[in-house]
């Protein structure tokens, strides 16, 4: 049997690749009671999860139960839309509404304002398609991602890298002028430069 539709691309698409992931991810019931996943997501809450918490087992493809998405590491589930979940990642979760907060020079939000925020940064309103946001390359931090050529690239303190079905691939030079196409939202955006580090898989 082949890989199920659980994997999440950078572009918040879930798809069938066998890529292990190294975060788990939950926007809510996506599937049927065939275990075919048939929305992109149930409400506003995307969030990332350790693949292990307490013992606790995540069930895939139960009726009524969330559907277990996964992510190749945690700059792509940033660039997909999603923040670190307040249970299992308290710490992270901390890190970031910290980071939000400094970077706007605002009070923290809470989950459901950052999780409104975002909702409205990745998406255009009342349909499933990405919104992209212009910036200066030279303000594009590290871990962000950036559509380029029509495909997903990570930035990294070294230039830039190709995501792929498989892993990274195709490093070449950041571009030194001009504007790119960012995926990751903006709030994720302001975190990243404000300093949180996500982790990121072996770049080849």
């Amino acid at each position: 049997m082949g890989p199920r539709q659980n994997r999440v691309t950078p572009t918040g698409d879930i798809v069938a690749i066998p890529l292990r992931g190294s975060w788990m991810g939950n926007r809510g019931i996506l599937h049927d009671d065939a275990g075919h996943v048939v929305r992109n997501h149930a409400s506003s809450l995307w969030i990332t999860c350790a693949l292990s918490f307490r013992g606790w087992r995540a069930f895939q493809w139960q009726p009524h139960h969330y559907t277990v998405l996964f992510f190749h590491d945690e700059a792509v589930s940033l660039a997909a839309g999603h923040r670190p979940c307040a249970l299992c990642r308290r710490e992270d979760y901390d890190a970031y509404r910290d980071a939000l907060a400094e970077h706007d020079h605002a009070k923290r939000l809470s989950a459901k304002e950052i999780d409104t925020r975002l909702h409205a940064e990745r998406l255009v309103p009342r349909t499933r398609i990405r919104r992209l946001h212009e910036m200066r390359w030279a303000d594009v931090p590290a871990g962000a991602f950036v559509m380029l050529d029509d495909a997903p690239h990570l930035v990294s303190a070294e230039g830039l890298v190709r995501w792929t079905t498989e892993g990274y691939a195709d490093p070449r030079e950041r571009p030194r002028q001009g504007t790119a196409a960012v995926l990751t939202p903006p709030a994720s955006v302001a975190v990243l430069r404000t300093g949180y580090a996500p982790q990121v898989a072996d770049l080849r």
